[in-house]
């Protein structure tokens, strides 16, 4: 009886009209009860997420059909994700390659974890496939990528769902419209317009979007996909600037290097290091013997400095720890975290406020083209060749800033420091107990070599310098596709 009264009265108050919310400083909303009762009686403002709603409206007055997602007249023909298994982590040795869900968004992803080929799962299954769009469904949701060449055939966890199409340029058109603004709510939220947490993909028959005629899909199909493969060859080239430094410096593989370097006579991984050697460290990570052994490579093969000779680097930027405040989109300068600096296009959620931390920007956190970035704590030494489209972005004290004399070593530069090689040398300056870090002094005195043959080394740079154009122009062109579904699909009315 109760019931049956709960659902009159729901029945009777979601008849009545619904008065609009004058709007103030706050973002206000209305919600019938039968939507309160549908979400389990939540009375948290954040279920009934008012973006969502504000979407569902603007794609009503779209000139467009508008259809779902999926469904029978939905653009997907199937979306799934593997079965989900026990992970079991091995040393890199014997071990698949595994890629994380976090890693969808950067641009040239690297296995931080490898699972055992014993692991009770299809491993084939869980290969990434051609023609497929990507998505993650759980910890940070909304995640989209299509495979392209740097990521068919690699192994991701079971939080990425795949997605195929009917149609071939329903790949790249639904890809543009989940990264406009409207898209990606959509996403985030369900048919009532709460905040989902989790992704299956049956939620993607409750996302609306519009069905326009096939010239227009196609051109922004098109122009997704040229971004990816611009992606894919700059990868590419930096692949070749490696290898050439490699051969150049004749250095063995990483794997050979840390079967020799330890003595294992005891039973134990140990090593000596002399009294003269210890340069005020007694930390034995500082003293790992395969940086001995790269070391003296690059010693026989070139002429070996450190990153702070004023031949390499202008300067080195570790910005102060400071109290941040932020602003609103528009009115402030995008902040950007150690994780975004790995993408092509990070969506930055958070401004600094010009009118409290300009000087520090300025000073400390702005960054320019062609600048080498190097996360300093948490995940120490990712480095990052700064592309054009980042240039007067801000990137948080985390990450120290290394200006390059000029762009004629800058590529260079990037490649060493990017490689396993040079990724070690970082490393090995981490000191701290509970939170490992580095800082610029660390980075300043990080083993460098100069070729003895300059030709090699300007080819090297030319192709760091080359495959950052690319990313620019793979930029440009993402955001070209952006521009058009929303001016030419969304918004037209």
């Amino acid at each position: 009886m109760v019931k049956m009264n709960k659902e009159a009265i729901a029945q009777k108050i979601s008849e009545e009209k619904i008065i609009d919310i004058p709007q103030e400083e706050l973002n206000w909303g209305s919600v019938s009860l039968s939507e309160v009762l549908n979400s389990d009686t939540r009375l948290e403002a954040s279920v009934y997420n008012i973006e969502g709603r504000h979407a569902r409206e603007i794609l009503k007055k779209c000139k467009w059909n508008v259809v779902q997602l999926s469904g029978e007249k939905g653009l997907i023909k199937s979306a799934f994700y593997p079965t989900r298994f026990k992970r079991v982590y091995v040393e890199k040795e014997g071990g698949i390659p595994f890629f994380l869900p976090s890693q969808l968004l950067e641009i040239y992803p690297k296995p931080v974890k490898y699972i055992s080929p014993k692991t009770n799962v299809a491993i084939d299954e869980l290969k990434i496939k051609n023609n497929t769009l990507l998505l993650t469904r759980s910890g940070t949701i909304g995640y989209c990528a299509v495979a392209c060449k740097t990521l068919i055939g690699k192994v991701f966890s079971d939080d990425i769902i795949r997605v195929s199409f009917k149609s071939e340029e329903d790949l790249g058109y639904t890809y543009a419209f989940l990264k406009t603004k409207i898209g990606n709510t959509l996403l985030q939220t369900n048919n009532y317009g709460s905040v989902v947490s989790h992704i299956e993909p049956e939620h993607l028959n409750n996302i609306p979007i519009p069905n326009p005629p096939s010239m227009i899909k196609k051109r922004i199909h098109e122009l997704v996909m040229k971004s990816y493969e611009l992606r894919d060859e700059s990868n590419e080239l930096l692949d070749k600037a490696e290898e050439l430094l490699v051969s150049e410096l004749e250095l063995p593989p990483i794997d050979n290097l840390t079967q020799i370097t330890y003595d294992e006579s005891n039973q134990l991984n140990s090593f000596v290091v002399k009294l003269s050697d210890l340069n005020g460290r007694l930390d034995a990570s500082y003293h790992i013997p395969i940086v001995n052994e790269i070391v003296n490579h690059l010693k026989n093969k070139a002429e070996l400095t450190i990153l702070g000779d004023s031949r390499v680097t202008e300067k080195i930027i570790l910005a102060g720890i400071f109290k941040r405040v932020y602003v609103e989109e528009g009115n402030g300068v995008p902040f950007l975290g150690g994780k975004e600096i790995l993408q092509l296009s990070p969506t930055p959620e958070k401004f600094l406020s010009l009118k409290y931390h300009k000087k520090r920007i300025d000073k400390e956190l702005k960054i320019e083209e062609n600048m080498i970035l190097i996360t300093d704590r948490g995940t120490i030494g990712n480095v990052v060749f700064v592309p054009k489209h980042f240039e007067g972005f801000a990137v948080s004290q985390n990450v120290i800033k290394v200006k390059l004399t000029s762009e004629k070593i800058a590529g260079y530069a990037f490649v060493f420091l990017n490689s396993t090689y040079g990724k070690i040398l970082i490393k090995r300056h981490t000191y701290g107990s509970v939170v490992d870090m580095i800082d610029d002094n660390c980075v300043r005195n990080v083993e460098f070599p100069l070729l003895h043959n300059r030709e090699i080394q300007e080819q090297i740079n030319n192709l760091a310098l080359t495959a950052n154009s690319k990313r620019y122009e793979a930029y440009i062109l993402e955001q070209e596709a952006v521009k058009l579904i929303n001016e030419e699909v969304i918004y037209k009315n």
